[in-house]
């Protein structure tokens, strides 16, 4: 018998989920003047934050379609799920961070730092509802290889070292890792559709 339904747990996250995404406009500042050249220093602030956003919504996505293939929720998934919400409340600081000091070295490590540490906790995540599955697990038929899964966190690192050498490098592997995830990836919706034609 599950501890808690899926349901009420996929509720929790998308409140959350969507808190973070208030807090990270909230960050941006409204400017003092009417002209378009007050806009003018908010264009990094803006940029970190449509990236952020984007991220946040590649992991409500994917977390939606993740938990549509548990059949059990476990203490062990929901801590792994609070973990998962823990590193995603950090987006709002670090966004505002790397916005405010125009994308420097330092504020742009700790926000791959974050990506990475999100990419690891979701790995977790996703562990724990296979083991909660067990044998006949949909999840684990469904991600197959994960190539991207794999890449992901590689290209995290690599961000990371970059931004203390060039951080544009950084943000180019950050945004060449939101773009790979845009691309709709359907492997859970085939493996669910196979599955129920049986």
């Amino acid at each position: 018998m599950p501890l808690i339904g899926k349901n009420r747990l996929e509720a929790f996250s998308d409140g959350v989920i969507a808190i973070i995404i208030t807090i990270m406009v909230l960050e941006l500042k409204v400017p003092h003047g009417d002209t378009i050249e007050t806009l003018k220093p908010l264009v990094p602030a803006f940029l970190s934050y449509v990236l952020s956003f984007v991220y946040v919504g590649i992991y409500w996505n994917n977390h939606h379609h993740m938990l549509h293939t548990a059949t059990r929720v476990t203490g062990g998934v929901l801590w792994a799920n609070l973990n998962l919400l823990f590193w995603l409340s950090l987006f709002p600081f670090v966004t505002g961070w790397m916005g405010e000091n125009h994308f420097g070295m330092v504020p742009s490590a700790f926000y791959g730092g974050v990506l990475l540490a999100a990419a690891v906790a979701y790995w977790i995540l996703q562990q724990a509802i296979i083991r909660a599955q067990g044998e006949d697990s949909h999840l684990k038929a469904a991600i197959g290889s994960d190539w991207k899964g794999k890449l992901s966190p590689v290209l995290y690192a690599g961000g990371i070292a970059a931004s203390f050498i060039m951080p544009w490098i950084a943000q180019a592997l950050y945004v060449a890792v939101a773009l790979m995830w845009l691309v709709p990836d359907r492997r859970i919706e085939r493996s669910l559709d196979r599955t129920e034609d049986r």
